[in-house]
């Protein structure tokens, strides 16, 4: 029997590589949990090694944020093939490694196949490096990512909301990703005019 699929949620791949700034990934998964949007979580060897560094979370809790989780070498999972309907793909950070090899083509784990198959289907790819400074081949390689319909969108902390904690600062990150992927969200306070951040002189 043919006929349409019913409606489903709106599914997104998270990578997490292993440049730092983890606890963006981390924070993603969380949010797209609250707003019950499904996520397929991938996270490198690399990632893991990140994640005992920079916070007290375990691997496993990490995992059990996203609706489905993969084994980086999985490299037959759903995901990697065109013919799953995905609706965008963010790999949140995004290291200097992961983008290089998305850049030339090179899709030897689950997560560069993923980000391949997204840019070749012509689906919304997210990437968020965190590094500084940048070599030319760093700047190359992003230049060479969005040529190829991906949106490069580095971890740069915004003030003009007023952060009060790193808190305020990684929600704003997310809170723009997900803007991104015309998700709506209040993590942030928006930009509404200068006006409304001024206090007005008096007239002299």
């Amino acid at each position: 029997m043919t006929g349409f699929p019913e409606k489903r949620k709106l599914r997104i791949i998270v990578g997490i590589s292993g440049g730092s700034g983890i606890i963006y990934g981390i924070r993603l998964l969380e949010v797209l949990r609250q707003l019950g949007i499904e996520s397929h979580l991938v996270i490198t060897p690399a990632a893991k090694i990140t994640l005992a560094a920079e916070t007290d979370w375990e691997v496993s809790k990490v995992e059990k944020l996203a609706t489905v989780s993969y084994r980086i070498n999985d490299i037959a999972a759903e995901i990697s093939s065109g013919s799953y309907p995905v609706d965008a793909m963010v790999i949140i950070p995004c290291s200097m490694h992961t983008m290089g090899a998305i850049a030339s083509g090179v899709s030897d784990n689950l997560l560069t196949r993923s980000a391949e198959v997204t840019l070749k289907e012509r689906r919304p790819l997210v990437l968020v490096p965190r590094e500084t400074p940048l070599t030319i081949i760093h700047i190359e390689n992003m230049a060479k990512l969005a040529h190829a319909g991906a949106i490069i969108a580095p971890a740069m902390p915004a003030f003009y909301h007023r952060p009060k904690s790193i808190d305020d600062i990684v929600d704003h990150m997310v809170g723009k990703v997900l803007d991104l992927l015309k998700i709506e969200n209040n993590l942030f306070k928006r930009w509404t005019g200068a006006s409304s951040f001024l206090v007005q002189e008096s007239d002299q």
